[in-house]
């Protein structure tokens, strides 16, 4: 507990939790007596704090440890999870026996985020297979499989952060701010709503544009059309050789609302010492 007076923390309780390293502990959104915990011993556990030190379930459904765990903000009951195992599993709180789907990333899974807005979005941090966005809704409305809507690789990396932006969502028109235009090469005013980017990164890093090799464009009922690549906005000098696309797009009826104009994202990786800032655009066709 947080003693405002003091400014200091207060420790209620510890107890046991895994029989290995815990590499994650995330509360339900939707009951925050609950909270969950991951470990290297592979197991996903519950508990609730009005019964301290007992677990209210363990699951064994992953087959490594598990790393990453994500309460949905949007809805209740639903779960998702990701482990060392190279899969993604989403969960239906009421029933933890077995998931709502199974997803391979063909790499380990270190972090989870929803979408702020798009409620079947969640971005993964997948290790030494980059990042990808997947669309959950049909596994969670009609028990079908995920769809992986662009998988971004990223050699001689390991992502281990990835984290949507909440800035277009604060409102609906931002105050003219300073952005890097699309060839990278400075800073532009912008009179529409923008994101606010660093002007000038810190040295050693310098904005740049990369090459990116696309499969087409997807139109969506709205007339939406969603570029299947992402754009780099920042990225170290040195990585720009060896950072390449590798997107593909599946279906994305739930852009049907129609005023999706652009999504910024962030990636941290290993090996490489590189933030990445990513914006995801669509534009009317």
């Amino acid at each position: 507990m947080l003693n405002e007076g003091a400014a200091d923390l207060q420790l209620v309780a510890s107890w046991p939790a895994h029989h290995f390293e815990a590499w994650i502990a995330a509360f339900n959104y939707w009951q925050t007596e609950l909270v969950y915990s991951g470990g290297d011993d592979g197991l996903l556990r519950g508990w609730d704090t009005r019964m301290l030190g007992t677990p209210v379930f363990t699951s064994k459904r992953h087959s490594m440890g598990v790393c990453s765990i994500q309460s949905s903000p949007h809805q209740e009951h639903v779960l998702a999870t990701g482990s060392y195992d190279e899969h993604v599993l989403l969960w239906d709180t009421r029933n933890i026996k077995q998931p709502l789907a199974d997803v391979p990333v063909q790499g380990g899974v270190w972090r989870l985020k929803w979408h702020p807005v798009h409620h079947h979005l969640l971005l993964a941090a997948c290790m030494h297979n980059g990042f990808k966005i997947l669309n959950c809704q049909k596994a969670i409305e009609e028990k079908q499989d995920v769809t992986v809507l662009i998988s971004q690789e990223m050699p001689n990396s390991l992502v281990y952060g990835a984290d949507w932006s909440w800035l277009l969502f604060h409102s609906k028109k931002l105050t003219p701010t300073r952005s890097l235009d699309q060839n990278g090469m400075g800073a532009r005013a912008a009179d529409h709503d923008s994101l606010k980017v660093a002007e000038e990164p810190p040295a050693p890093f310098q904005e740049q544009t990369v090459d990116h090799r696309v499969e087409g464009p997807t139109k969506t009922h709205s007339g939406v059309e969603l570029n299947t690549c992402l754009l780099p906005l920042t990225e170290d000098r040195k990585s720009s050789s060896q950072l390449h696309c590798s997107s593909r797009i599946s279906d994305l009826s739930l852009f049907s609302g129609g005023n999706f104009d652009n999504s910024l994202l962030a990636t941290c990786s290993f090996y490489d010492h590189v933030l990445h800032l990513w914006r995801w655009e669509t534009k009317q066709a």
